[in-house]
């Protein structure tokens, strides 16, 4: 049995955002990300406008796709014996530093927050999740736990930026561990 119409148009699918974010990445590596208008993606990815609205409403709905990809992708992957049960924070770092001058440049752009929310908001989800799935009951409610470590792993994120990794993915995820350690204390 071959494939349906329904897996053809969604493989296009998937294919037609992979160029987007593809072509978004490559041109924020090339200029500030608030001078990049969505006639700069289209054309770079070689896609038509309304191709572009039929999957996202504007350029920071791509971006934050591209974010909530990269966050699924290392959550899904087989955690390591380091890496902790309800957060990939190793790989997170791991990939962070890998793309180093992609992330220092969206670091240090202006009106860069609502973006940062967003990615706080999707890893608090993640690590809620995580934690209620441990089954373990902890002395703070969930949820401030969880946006607890989501907020104190981008601090930790940013001063790392910030500080040209100095550290290793492995130490600075270490670090990170030691910190949020005091707030995972179990009943």
């Amino acid at each position: 049995m071959g494939p349906t119409m329904s897996d053809k148009q969604d493989r296009r699918s998937q294919r037609t955002r992979h160029f987007l974010s593809a072509a978004l990445v490559e041109l924020i590596r090339e200029k500030d990300y608030n001078a990049i208008t969505v006639s700069d993606i289209i054309e770079r990815a070689n896609v038509g406008r309304s191709t572009f609205y039929a999957h996202f409403h504007d350029k920071d709905d791509l971006f934050v796709g591209e974010l909530d990809r990269v966050v699924d992708l290392l959550g899904h992957r087989t955690p390591n014996q380091e890496e902790s049960p309800f957060f990939p924070s190793l790989g997170l770092f791991q990939h962070v530093g890998e793309e180093y001058e992609l992330y220092k440049a969206l670091l240090w752009t202006p009106g860069i927050d609502l973006l940062i929310k967003h990615m706080q908001k999707t890893l608090t989800q993640r690590i809620e999740q995580g934690l209620q799935k441990s089954g373990t009951e902890y002395e703070v409610p969930l949820p401030i736990l969880a946006n607890f470590i989501s907020g104190s792993f981008l601090t930790v994120l940013k001063w790392w930026l910030e500080n040209k990794m100095i550290y290793s993915p492995q130490e600075i995820d270490a670090i990170f561990r030691k910190l949020i350690r005091t707030g995972l204390e179990k009943k």
